[in-house]
C-alpha cells in the first residue's frame, strides 16, 4: 500500500519576546509528528508554554550529519517534521541547511514557515539608506584570520550584518574600526525583543566608548550593522579628450590608445571607447 511522504517545515520561533511567535508556527508545532531542535531543552519550554506536547529529537552542531537520514526516514515513511533552532530562523547561522539539503536531494517537500530573525529586526531599526545588505554572521575567532576577512568587505557597498557574542564584543569592535575607519556608522542591537533590548546608533569611532561606559552594554547576545562603503565612482576618461585628440590626428586609433594608456595609466578598453566615440570615421591604421 502506498503512503504519502511527509513534508520538511522549516519553523521560525521567537528570538525574545515568546509572543512574536506566529499563529500558523504554533499550528504547525502541534500537528507534524516529530520537532527537530536544536536544543530540546529550550525547545521544549517554548512547546509548554504553548501547551504543545508533540515529541522532540535533538538536531544541532554535532550531530546533523548523522541525525540527518534518520529524519529523511521518517519524512519517507509518511511523517512530517518541524525543525527549530534555539531561536529564530533555522539554517542562519544556526543547524538546518545539512537537512534541508538532504530532504531537498530526496524530493522531500520544505515549506518555510517564516518568522522572527535577528537578522530582519535589526536591519528594519538601523535607518541606513543602502537597499541591499550583506549578511556575515559569526566572525572567525583568531584575530588574524577575522582581520583578513573584514579587510575583503571593506569595499562592499551593501550593509553588512554581523553576530557577535559578548565576551568578544570588545575586540570584535575594535577590529571594526581598524578595518573601515572609525567614522562609518554602525547599529548596535543588544538582546532584540527581550527585556533589556537595546538598539544603539554610532561611529566605529564612538561605539567602544558605549560598550565600555557601562558593564550592561557587554552582556547578551549582539546582532551588528555597520553602513556599507561610498560607492566608488568610475573615472571619467573625458578628462583625457585633449590628449586623445592630440594623438588621433598623428596615430591609428590603436597606436593613439597604446600611447595614451601609458601617459596617464588609464584601463585601455575605456580609452579605446572613448577613441572610437571621439573618432568614428576615423580607420585603425
Amino acid at each position: 500500500m502506498s503512503h504519502s511522504i511527509g513534508i520538511l517545515f522549516i519553523v521560525a520561533t521567537p528570538i525574545g519576546n515568546r509572543t512574536d511567535i506566529s499563529a500558523r508556527a504554533l499550528d504547525t508545532l502541534r500537528t507534524v509528528s516529530l520537532v527537530a531542535a536544536e536544543d530540546t531543552r529550550n525547545s521544549g519550554a517554548l512547546l509548554r508554554h504553548y501547551g504543545i506536547d508533540t515529541p522532540l529529537t535533538a538536531l544541532h552542531d554535532h550531530n546533523e550529519r548523522s541525525a540527518a537520514p534518520a529524519l529523511i526516514q521518517k519524512l519517507q515513511s509518511g511523517l512530517s517534521v518541524a525543525l527549530v533552532s534555539d531561536a529564530g530562523t533555522p539554517g542562519i547561522s544556526d543547524p538546518g541547511a545539512l537537512l534541508v539539503d538532504a530532504a531537498l536531494n530526496a524530493g522531500i517537500t520544505v515549506t518555510p514557515i517564516p518568522g522572527p530573525s535577528a537578522v530582519t529586526t535589526l536591519m528594519s531599526a538601523c535607518g541606513f539608506l543602502q537597499n541591499s545588505f550583506l549578511f556575515v554572521g559569526f566572525l572567525p575567532a583568531k584575530a588574524s584570520a577575522r582581520a583578513h576577512e573584514l579587510l575583503s568587505l571593506k569595499t562592499q557597498t551593501a550593509t553588512l550584518v554581523f553576530y557577535e557574542a559578548p565576551h568578544r564584543i570588545v575586540e570584535c569592535l575594535s577590529a571594526f574600526g581598524e578595518a573601515f575607519g572609525l567614522e562609518r556608522r554602525l547599529v548596535i542591537g543588544r538582546e532584540l525583543t527581550k527585556v533589556f533590548e537595546t538598539v544603539h546608533r554610532c561611529t566605529l569611532g564612538e561605539a567602544l566608548l558605549w560598550i565600555e561606559e557601562d558593564p550592561n552594554h557587554q552582556r547578551g547576545e549582539f546582532v551588528l550593522a555597520i553602513e556599507g562603503a561610498p560607492p566608488q565612482e568610475a573615472p571619467d576618461v573625458s578628462t583625457h579628450d585633449v590628449l586623445l585628440q592630440d594623438l588621433l590626428e598623428k596615430l591609428s586609433v590603436s597606436d593613439a590608445v597604446r600611447l595614451a594608456v601609458k601617459i596617464t595609466g588609464e584601463n585601455r578598453s575605456k580609452l579605446y571607447a572613448r577613441a572610437l566615440e571621439l573618432t568614428p570615421n576615423k580607420n585603425d591604421n
